[in-house]
């Protein structure tokens, strides 16, 4: 059984002024539009919804009575369900759910979280931390509404607004030969032991850099988390690449860390906001957003 709201609203209008032509005028719509209506719904149903009356109108059926009174009911819940999601696209509350990469989340997003709080205090924020193929994969299944992430490997199911460029640059211990210099080349590191930052797709990204200038990293430690990567630089273990800024210069074991840009302008990457395409964003998102870019511009 097919049916529209549009037919049901005809159909009670009718049944409520007991007449085609003033449901008509009511609903300001042909009365053939009515009719059509109203016979649609009895050939759906089954049902004798209305005794026609020459020249005097219409008056419900006993069947008629009861289906009306059931398509109040529902036309109420349509007109309630369009209330609500109103009530989702204009007020700024609820829960909040995005994800971002370790070596940024805990770098930038408290600071936003906290601004954003003080503004929003109805939302309620939640914020993963993933590697760029568990967040990708995540958007995709609908678990996050927004990520902050870089622009690796994103899919053409995914829209990826750019915020800002992060080049990379390189970790090195204190006492490394390198640390004393002002910019260091990815040819004059590749002799060095390396301690690479072991994630899916930045892996292959800071390889890439290596490769694109026909020389490859001598990888002596691979590492999962960013303190784990900066302890093993401080401590003289090999030097690491990164693209994060780092707000302090020491491990958390207390060695101090140099950090030097990397010569010959290397590929950036951008860091931004990931969507689902054609899936509009809820205005706390939009908000947060707002105040994220801001932080970073």
């Amino acid at each position: 059984m097919q049916l529209t709201l549009k037919q049901l609203r005809y159909f009670v209008c009718a049944g409520e002024n007991a007449s085609v032509t003033k449901a008509a005028k009511a609903m300001f719509v042909s009365q053939p539009s009515i009719s059509s209506a109203i016979l649609h719904i009895e050939e759906q149903t089954g049902l004798d919804l209305f005794i026609r009356h020459h020249a005097q109108g219409l008056s419900l059926t006993p069947s008629g009575q009861r289906f009306m009174l059931k398509a109040k009911q529902l036309l109420e819940e349509a007109d309630n369900l369009g209330k609500f999601a109103t009530s989702l696209t204009e007020s700024i509350s609820g829960s909040l759910r995005f994800v971002s990469l370790p070596t940024f989340a805990p770098i930038i997003l408290p600071s936003v979280m906290r601004q954003f709080r003080d503004l929003y205090p109805d939302v309620h924020l939640h914020c993963d931390e993933a590697d760029q193929e568990k967040i990708l994969a995540g958007l995709l299944e609908g678990r996050y509404e927004f990520a902050v992430t870089y622009d690796l490997q994103v899919p053409a199911e995914l829209e990826f607004t750019p915020i800002t460029e992060f080049p990379p640059y390189v970790l090195l211990p204190s006492d490394h030969p390198l640390a004393t210099a002002t910019a260091v080349s990815i040819e004059q590191l590749a002799e060095h032991p390396m301690i690479l930052l072991d994630w899916p797709m930045s892996r292959d990204y800071f390889y890439s850099l290596f490769l694109s200038q026909g020389v490859e990293p001598n990888i002596a430690y691979r590492a999962n988390s960013l303190a784990m990567v900066r302890g093993l630089v401080a401590n003289g273990l090999g030097y690491a690449l990164f693209n994060t800024p780092l707000a302090s210069d020491t491990s958390l074991d207390g060695h101090k860390i140099v950090m030097l840009p990397l010569t010959g302008s290397p590929h950036p990457t951008r860091l931004g906001v990931a969507t689902l395409k054609d899936v509009r964003s809820t205005p706390a998102a939009n908000a947060f957003i707002d105040k994220l870019r801001t932080q970073l511009m």
